[in-house]
C-alpha cells in the first residue's frame, strides 16, 4: 500500500512549502499540468500559475510533466518559459528516469507534484523521489481521468480504513 501514498499531501500547489523543499536539497520540480496547475479545459496558464512559477524558477529547474499531448503541454510550457515533457506515460518510470539522467540529478533532488495517486504518486515513487498529492483544481475530468478516480476512490477508502492516509488531513 505504500506505493500510494504521497511523501506530501498538500491543498494546492500554492500551499507546499517550496523553501522547506529546497532545504531538503530538492533542485527539480515536475508539475503534472492538467487539473494541478489549470483545469483540463484551460489552453493557458493563469496569472497566479505564471506568478509562482516565476518565483519558483529562482531556486529549482521546473519541469511540466504530463501524460497530455505535445501541443497542449509545449503551449503551457512555452508560456511559463519552462521544459517539458508530454506523453510521460505516468505511472510507468522511463520518462521519470530520463528526467533525472538527462539532467544529472539524483533522486532525491527531484519531486513530482500532481493531482492523481494512480499516475503522479506511483510513478514517483516507483523511481524514489519525492511525492506530493494536491487536490484537483477542478471537478471536470477528461474520461480516462474519470475511471482513475473511481479506482483511486477505492485505493483512499482503504487507506483510510488502515490509518494510512485521510482525504484532506494534510501533512508537509
Amino acid at each position: 500500500m505504500d506505493k500510494y501514498i504521497p511523501d506530501i499531501y498538500q491543498q494546492s500547489i500554492y500551499t507546499i512549502d517550496y523553501q522547506k523543499l529546497k532545504d531538503c536539497g530538492i533542485k527539480c520540480l515536475l508539475f503534472d499540468l492538467d487539473n494541478t496547475l489549470v483545469p483540463a479545459k484551460i489552453d493557458e496558464p493563469t496569472k497566479k500559475v505564471n506568478e509562482l512559477f516565476k518565483e519558483l524558477k529562482k531556486d529549482f529547474k521546473v519541469i511540466i510533466f504530463s501524460n497530455s499531448h505535445k501541443r497542449r503541454v509545449s503551449t503551457f510550457s512555452e508560456k511559463l518559459k519552462v521544459d517539458f515533457y508530454h506523453s510521460a506515460c505516468k505511472p510507468f518510470t522511463k520518462n521519470f528516469k530520463k528526467v533525472i539522467t538527462n539532467n544529472d540529478y539524483n533522486i532525491s533532488e527531484v519531486a513530482i507534484i500532481g493531482d492523481q495517486v494512480l499516475t503522479d504518486i506511483i510513478g514517483g515513487n516507483k523511481v524514489g523521489i519525492t511525492t506530493i498529492l494536491i487536490n484537483p483544481v477542478s471537478p471536470i475530468d477528461s474520461f480516462f481521468t474519470k475511471i482513475n478516480r473511481h479506482i483511486e476512490k477505492i485505493i483512499i477508502n482503504k487507506l483510510t480504513s488502515r490509518n494510512l492516509f485521510f482525504k484532506g488531513h494534510y501533512y508537509e
